[in-house]
């Protein structure tokens, strides 16, 4: 007997088991990526009492996210998304429990820190990737459509922010940042077990199968092929462009900014761990309301607002407050704003990038837009240090505002409400295929899309 959509009967809980594994895997592994954003901010601070190493630690931790994506397109599909996803969670359960440990045997240095969290960089972007990647093919074997399968991504994303924060917040006022450090480590190694156990038999999650030998000439086509789609194709480099903007100046609100401005003003971690809880819960709120009705919506017009909304204000409020209510409501609002992000500019990336291109153009998206991340949370610490944390909001938000007017004066960004099938829709991904050798090795693996190029925050 068959279903309704060419399915058999009695499959539909199997074929939907594979999304939910990623749903839930992707959850805890970003809660714990929560109990890091508080807990090792704090625990630099505690450690050191210097804002600028706090930044540096900062530093360490993102400039190897950039370095894997860079890098690790290719490599992804050859090993596999579903071992890849399970290494880089083990290998950062491994990094995150040795900070502590080192610790209470007295042995931490700074250096040690520094190199501890360039290992969970150089390895937890691949395993997000590798999970992220798997949703549009993941999503057809559910029978769900691709804009609602991204919104219940980030929604389930957004969640688990809140609840890491909100955790994080009380567990490092009760136990110490150090202890989270542990709970972190448990996190990464649930996440690793749900995608042993549940992504077992998905082809999409295995090695890639007819790809010619990783040489190093097949490497550099695979990179060539992914960086020149995005040069020629405009809607996707406006977007990369932007977000590589705005990605920075969040590195340096979430590793630095905020957790100074917490401490000095606003009372301690448990401030700030409710601070990013309400703004993971406003936006798990906006996710859920797009997954509902953003399909009847224009999409540049509620990226514009969303981009405004989860920007500048929150720098603005922070800067002319030193109590919790007001942020608590900028926050609130940008939280709002941040959550029809990821769904909007997840679905224009798979609508905009063939199936066989999605490895090399997703790798070198990523890379793109988290080539300013290194340095955001670096520069705010020292910024900080020099001008005092007043000016370094002020300066911070209105450098976001300037690059969140990207959409209304860029006439490339109207592409994404085209309509599919249409020669304005089309020219997006027809441009990016002119010049590109056919001949060239490709695998039908997507790699990182939307997980690199919406804003992290």
């Amino acid at each position: 007997m068959t279903a309704p959509g060419g399915r058999e009967a009695g499959t539909t809980k199997r074929d939907r088991l594979p999304l939910a594994t990623v749903l839930a895997a992707n959850a805890i592994s970003i809660s714990g990526n929560s109990l890091t954003l508080i807990a090792v901010p704090w625990f630099a601070l505690d450690t050191t009492g210097s804002p600028g190493k706090a930044g540096l630690v900062a530093f360490c931790a993102a400039l190897p996210v950039l370095l894997s994506a860079i890098v690790g397109g290719p490599v992804i599909d050859r090993i596999g998304r579903r071992r890849v996803s399970i290494g880089s969670d083990l290998v950062c359960a491994l990094a995150l429990t040795a900070i502590p440990l080192l610790n209470h045997a007295g042995v931490l240095r700074f250096w040690m820190l520094c190199a501890l969290m360039a290992v969970t960089g150089l390895f937890h972007a691949p395993g997000e990737t590798a999970r992220n990647v798997l949703t549009p093919d993941l999503a057809e074997r559910a029978g769900t459509p691709l804009s609602r399968a991204t919104s219940f991504y980030d929604a389930v994303s957004r969640g688990a922010r809140m609840t890491g924060a909100a955790l994080a917040g009380l567990l490092v006022a009760l136990l110490g940042a150090d202890t989270v450090l542990y709970v972190d480590a448990a996190t990464f190694a649930v996440s690793a077990l749900l995608v042993l156990l549940g992504l077992r038999g998905i082809p999409s999650a295995e090695p890639a199968r007819g790809a010619p030998p990783l040489s190093l000439a097949v490497y550099r086509a695979d990179l060539r092929e992914g960086y020149a789609f995005i040069l020629r194709t405009r809607l996707l480099l406006g977007v990369n462009v932007m977000v590589m903007f705005t990605n920075g100046l969040a590195q340096s609100w979430s590793s630095v900014l905020l957790p100074v401005h917490a401490r000095e003003e606003l009372g301690g971690s448990a401030a700030l761990g409710l601070l990013v809880a309400v703004f993971g819960g406003c936006a798990l709120t906006g996710a859920l309301l797009y997954a509902a009705f953003g399909h009847r919506l224009p999409r540049l017009p509620v990226l514009t607002v969303g981009f405004l909304l989860c920007g500048a204000p929150v720098y603005v409020t922070a800067a002319l407050t030193d109590t919790t209510p007001p942020l608590l409501l900028a926050m609130a609002l940008g939280g709002l704003g941040a959550g029809v992000l990821n769904p909007i500019l997840g679905a224009v990336f798979y609508e905009t990038v063939p199936e066989e291109l999605r490895s090399r153009v997703g790798s070198a998206s990523t890379a793109g837009v988290l080539l300013t991340t290194p340095l955001g949370g670096v520069a705010a610490g020292f910024l900080v240090e020099r001008t005092g944390i007043t000016a370094t909001l002020l300066t911070v938000g209105g450098l976001y505002f300037l690059a969140t007017l990207s959409p209304l004066v860029f006439p490339s960004w109207r592409a994404m409400d085209a309509p599919r099938g249409t020669p304005a829709a089309d020219a997006a991904a027809a441009a990016g295929r002119d010049g590109l050798s056919s001949s060239e090795p490709s695998t039908p693996a997507p790699a990182p899309g939307p997980a690199g190029t919406p804003p992290r925050r």
